[in-house]
């Protein structure tokens, strides 16, 4: 039943993202789509790719992205590809959060301006949260959390000690930079997070606080 409720869940989500996109694309010439990576955004990519849309005037992007190889198993860019960009959805402009630098703190600065370029504000950005209440790559012990959350600059380089890789995030400025924002997220515990982050303020104990002061769609299936 649960796997299920999943499938709807994320076939109205992509729904509403379609719409959203839909109606920006009425009255300008390219529209910006802002995802999460992670496996519970899996069944909503295959749902979206599905929906007619003008793709070709369509700009994707990520929220974060490990800094690894974009063919590595554990790339966002890569679960985006398999899963989105496919059929008339392949038509969309995607642009990468990595580069070929060793490190994120290397090609932060190349990254921040290729994703200035994209046609802000976004439509649509689309989070997910993790168990620690992190969104995004704003982890509650990353040492660049509170320049992620207070910088103007578009990406930053994060390390966390709960991570093994090295990330790149886009800015909480950045990500509140989008005319709709969506939480997708499910299962029980993440439903008693939401929870937890309802009921405090305190961002840099639960970053996805950051978004909740803002209106925010949030769809969420057990």
């Amino acid at each position: 039943m649960s796997e299920l409720c999943r499938e709807r869940l994320a076939t109205q989500l992509a729904e509403a993202v379609a719409e959203a996109l839909r109606q920006d694309l009425a009255s300008q010439e390219r529209a910006l789509l802002v995802v999460s990576g992670g496996s519970t955004p899996v069944p909503f990519f295959q749902a979206l790719a599905a929906c007619e849309l003008p793709w070709s005037r369509v700009e994707v992007t990520l929220a974060d992205e490990r800094w690894v190889p974009p063919a590595h198993a554990d790339s966002n860019a890569r679960l985006v590809g398999e899963h989105l960009l496919k059929g008339p959805a392949a038509a969309a402009s995607f642009v990468p959060l990595t580069t070929d630098d060793a490190t994120p703190e290397q090609g932060a600065e190349v990254v921040a301006e290729r994703v200035a370029g994209l046609a802000w504000p976004a439509s649509a950005v689309v989070l997910g949260m993790g168990g620690d209440g992190h969104t995004a790559s704003l982890f509650p012990d990353s040492r660049e959390l509170a320049l992620a959350l207070s910088t103007a600059e578009a990406a930053v380089a994060v390390r966390a000690r709960s991570q093994s890789q090295p990330r790149l995030t886009l800015s909480a400025d950045r990500l509140h930079r989008s005319r709709r924002h969506f939480l997708h997220i499910t299962g029980g515990d993440k439903r008693d997070m939401l929870v937890r982050a309802l009921s405090g303020d305190d961002v840099r104990e639960l970053p996805i606080r950051a978004f909740l002061s803002c209106p925010l769609a949030i769809y969420w299936a057990p």
